[in-house]
């Protein structure tokens, strides 16, 4: 757990919108390749993430941080917009500061995987080397989900009382 980010606590603080960043925000040509490219990665995402929401087996709050994160490059309005979504922009601001998944998040998240994994594997894939490609991209995801991604709790319970 790195100590440089901001200390967590229990909940979200609110978006900061005291000062203008209309005036302090960078000027983008809006013709710039790589800003489109992040722009439309970000635009996809949201789309994936969109889907996500109705589709069952497919993650929303992953496709809003990949979002958030091309909007940083791209568009800061577009960002603040995903930070301030109100049920996945906290999930996102959370990410960001370190926190984490919510540990019935992380269950789900993983059951979820395996569940949808397990039975395209075992009733609807045929080809053998899809079969194996999907069972090990789901072991992945278990294994990153599982161990990789922090806990929120844990990382509360972690931090001392004066942090927060």
């Amino acid at each position: 757990m790195r100590n440089d980010r901001v200390s967590p606590t229990l909940e979200s603080p609110p978006i900061d919108r005291s000062d203008n960043t209309e005036d302090q925000e960078p000027k983008y040509s809006s013709w710039n390749p790589i800003r489109l490219f992040w722009l439309g990665l970000g635009f996809f995402a949201v789309a994936l993430g969109g889907v996500g929401i109705f589709l069952p087996g497919l993650p929303t709050t992953i496709f809003m941080i990949i979002a958030a994160a091309c909007f940083a490059r791209s568009s800061p309005r577009f960002e603040r917009w995903v930070l301030e979504l109100p049920t996945i922009g906290r999930m996102v601001r959370d990410y960001r500061r370190g926190l984490g998944m919510p540990r019935k998040a992380k269950i789900s998240a993983i059951l979820t995987m395996v569940i949808f994994c397990g039975l395209s594997v075992g009733f609807f894939i045929e080809p053998l080397m899809i079969r194996i490609t999907v069972a090990l991209f789901g072991l992945v995801g278990v294994w990153y989900v599982g161990w990789r991604v922090p806990t929120r709790e844990q990382v509360l319970s972690e931090v001392s009382p004066e942090e927060t």
